[in-house]
């Protein structure tokens, strides 16, 4: 089917680019997802698929019987998306993203762009085995590299939650070889993960810089005149020129990193900077759970 022959209602449109990216980076689709992300029954969904495949890529997906879903084809090609993860990372954020759409309704509308400047996620096959596992609950065995160890070693993770954070893809989880939470970036993984058939031996609820917050207060550079101030104040969105933000204490260097804040370095050039870190308040909202033996919070992206 042409380009050009493509429904463009919005509704369609939406549907089907739900269908292709979770295929692609999730790796099993079923009418539930449909009948989630757009509040319709499961009839409608169903025939959503059926004329998906039948008039816009008959080749890209196979039903297995076995996970009751639908999975992506060796031959599968994005024809409504990009497969780019940035449309994953739209999803998941809820933001859906339309300026194809807006293309193709050919709608008279002010110039404007999105600037994506986020990093790839990974590979699909990967990023649908961490996925996999952390929803089924079992560890990960894969190969591992980072900046502090550029050859590869190999880890057994047990993940719990995906994260993205200043520009990376994240996977939040316990390290048996570590003893020890950490931040694995899902584009140090070399080759496939491996699922492994067992339960995990520490579970989120253990992980206290996860289920942890941090306030953390920024101002503007005292070194800043007092009209620049206020001008950073109003462009961060301030009050009584002080920025809160909550984060979790897993998350607090990104978080800062975000911010253009590197632990305590100052930047020589207050117009660079900007803004400093007045102060960081703990609020620990973790349940008082026992920890796994030897947990370390570990350094590893």
């Amino acid at each position: 089917m042409k380009k050009s022959d493509w429904p463009i209602r919005w509704d369609l449109l939406l549907r089907y680019r739900l269908i292709e990216i979770i295929a692609l980076w999730e790796g099993r689709l079923t009418t539930n997802h449909i009948c989630h992300g757009f509040g319709i029954g499961r009839q409608q969904a169903s025939k959503d698929i059926n004329t998906y495949l039948r008039e816009l890529a008959p080749d890209n997906l196979e039903y297995d019987r076995h996970l009751k879903g639908y999975v992506p084809s060796a031959r599968f090609t994005p024809v409504v998306t990009k497969g780019q993860s940035a449309e994953y990372l739209d999803l998941l954020a809820r933001h859906d993203t339309l300026s194809q759409t807006f293309e193709s309704l050919h709608i008279s509308l002010p110039q404007s762009t999105v600037l994506h400047a986020s990093r790839p996620l990974g590979q699909p096959a990967v990023v649908r085995t961490v996925v996999a596992a952390a929803r089924q609950k079992k560890p990960l065995e894969l190969e591992y590299v980072s900046l502090t160890a550029p050859d590869p070693v190999r880890l057994v993770i047990e993940p719990h939650s995906l994260v993205f954070s200043h520009h990376r893809w994240l996977a939040r989880g316990w390290c048996r070889e570590q003893q020890g939470f950490g931040n694995f970036n899902l584009n140090h993984i070399r080759g496939l993960p491996k699922i492994i058939n067992q339960r995990f031996t520490a579970q989120p609820a253990q992980d206290d810089a996860w289920n942890g917050f941090e306030t953390l207060t920024l101002r503007p550079d005292p070194r800043l005149s007092a009209a620049q101030q206020a001008i950073v104040a109003q462009d961060y969105g301030m009050v009584n020129k002080q920025l809160r933000i909550r984060s979790r204490k897993a998350l607090v260097d990104d978080a800062l990193q975000q911010l253009g804040i590197h632990g305590t370095a100052v930047h020589p050039d207050p117009l660079v900077q900007q803004i400093q870190l007045s102060e960081r308040d703990a609020n620990n909202h973790a349940q008082n759970t026992p920890r796994p033996p030897h947990s370390l919070e570990t350094g590893t992206g």
